[in-house]
């Protein structure tokens, strides 16, 4: 698998844009801001796009998906369902976080857990990770060992609990049983941030050993 790191906005989140090495096709993951900077990358590496994947409803991480679907005729897919209300609250997210006015929107499918997502020959498996916010999930592609995680894990932090419907032990028991249960050599792409490992974040992260929070 292919992964293209491109940082969006003034929280520079990790915009990715994954693709199947055989076939080319790829799906653009979190597409916060900056939609011609995340096109030209497209258009770099001559792929070619199959869909838009959302982890969560932050605006910092979905701004663009509209645009991109309507760009590439393409479909988009993610978050669960229970993150409605934050899509319903795109307008007053870009209020919130200083972003210009931004029209609601919901994705053209929801997903569950223990979905997958075809993306040409990879099978991105889909695991339902609350906490961050109700409907966030993390997107598992067992070939390569890697996955993108959203606001879920960063290299020794988790994702903030203080916004609407957040919730700390759920977000701390979504990285127990559904993250520190993969191969400890597992690549993490988070959100923001550096990337990191599953076995690093076990053995080092505050917040998860209890030091911390």
């Amino acid at each position: 698998m292919k992964v293209l790191t491109i940082p969006v906005t003034p929280f520079m989140q990790n915009c990715r844009v994954i693709a199947c090495e055989s076939t080319g096709k790829a799906a653009i993951v979190d597409p916060g801001g900056d939609a011609d900077k995340i096109i030209a990358v497209v258009k770099q590496h001559n792929l070619d796009v199959d869909l838009v994947l959302l982890t969560h409803g932050h605006l910092d991480h979905v701004g663009v998906s509209e645009a991109l679907a309507k760009q590439f005729n393409v479909d988009i897919v993610g978050p669960h369902i229970d993150d409605t209300f934050w899509l319903d609250g795109l307008p007053m997210q870009a209020q919130m976080f200083g972003f210009a006015p931004h029209d609601s929107f919901l994705p053209h499918h929801w997903l569950n857990e223990g979905d997958v997502v075809e993306l040409g020959e990879l099978r991105l498996q889909v695991r339902h990770c609350p906490g961050h916010t109700p409907g966030h999930v993390v997107f598992y592609e067992p070939a390569s060992a890697t996955v993108l995680v959203g606001d879920v894990l960063f290299k020794g932090s988790v994702g903030r609990t203080d916004f609407p419907k957040g919730d700390a032990s759920q977000l701390k028991h979504a990285i127990k049983t559904k993250l520190f249960t993969l191969d400890d050599e597992t690549r993490v792409l988070s959100g923001h941030g550096e990337d990191t490992t599953i076995g690093y974040e076990k053995r080092n992260n505050p917040f998860m050993s209890g030091r911390f929070g």
